[in-house]
C-alpha cells in the first residue's frame, strides 16, 4: 500500500515562517527544521562533553528535524498568537498532537512505533529542542536586522531574553561561543 508520508513532508518547503513579519528573505519550515536539528545536536554534544550528560545527540537531532512537521497540517501559527494565553497554548498543543497522529497514520504500519517515539522525545531532549528552536529564531532575527530590516529588532531582543529565561546551560554555552559570529560578514567569519 503506498504511503504519502514523505510526499507530505516535502511540502514543508512551501510553508513560510514569520507570517506576521515583513521578511527580506523568506524562511521556510524545511530550512528551519534542519537548522534546529543542527543546533539541537550541538547542544546535546555540549551537554555530553562539558556537563557530564549522556544525551543521545543523534536521536535528539532526528527528533528536532521532525519537531514542526505538524505545521504541514496546521500551518505556522505566529508566536504572539500561539502563546497569547494558557488556553490558546494548550489548545494548540492538542491540535499539534492530532496533526502528528495524522502524519504517523500515513506511514506503513511497521514504521509507526518508531515515528511515534520521534514525535515524543523525553523531557530532556524536548528541552534541548525547544532551546534550539529559540536559537534558530534568534539567528533569523539577527540575519534580518543585519539586512536593515528593523521589523525584527524587537523580536531579536525578546528572543534573546526568552533564551536566557530557559535556564539551559547548553543554550547559554551556544550563545557564548557561536551567536556573535552571526553578526559578522562572511569575510570576517573566515578570518579566524
Amino acid at each position: 500500500m503506498p504511503s504519502h508520508f514523505y510526499a507530505i513532508l516535502s511540502r514543508m518547503k512551501n510553508i513560510n515562517r514569520w507570517g506576521l513579519m515583513r521578511n527580506t528573505r523568506q524562511e521556510n519550515l524545511s530550512e528551519h527544521s534542519l537548522e534546529v536539528a543542527f543546533i539541537a545536536h550541538c547542544l546535546a554534544l555540549i551537554g555530553n562533553k562539558r556537563m557530564g550528560k549522556s544525551y543521545d545527540a543523534d536521536r535528539i537531532a532526528v527528533c528536532a528535524m521532525f519537531h514542526d512537521t505538524s505545521e504541514i497540517i496546521t500551518g505556522d501559527m505566529p508566536t504572539p498568537i500561539k502563546y497569547y494565553n494558557p488556553e490558546i497554548k494548550e489548545a494548540y498543543k492538542k491540535i499539534e498532537a492530532v496533526a502528528e497522529e495524522e502524519l504517523i497514520s500515513m506511514l506503513p504500519e511497521d514504521l509507526r512505533d518508531d515515528f511515534s517515539a520521534v514525535y515524543s522525545p523525553d523531557p530532556e531532549a524536548e528541552r534541548l529542542i525547544k532551546a534550539a528552536d529559540k536559537l534558530s529564531a534568534l539567528i533569523k532575527c539577527i540575519e534580518e536586522v543585519k539586512m536593515g530590516n528593523l521589523e525584527f529588532k524587537d523580536a531579536e531582543a525578546s528572543t534573546k531574553a526568552s533564551i536566557e529565561k530557559l535556564g539551559c546551560p547548553e543554550a547559554d554555552a551556544f550563545m557564548a561561543e557561536f551567536i556573535d559570529s552571526f553578526y559578522l560578514t562572511l569575510d570576517e567569519q573566515r578570518k579566524n
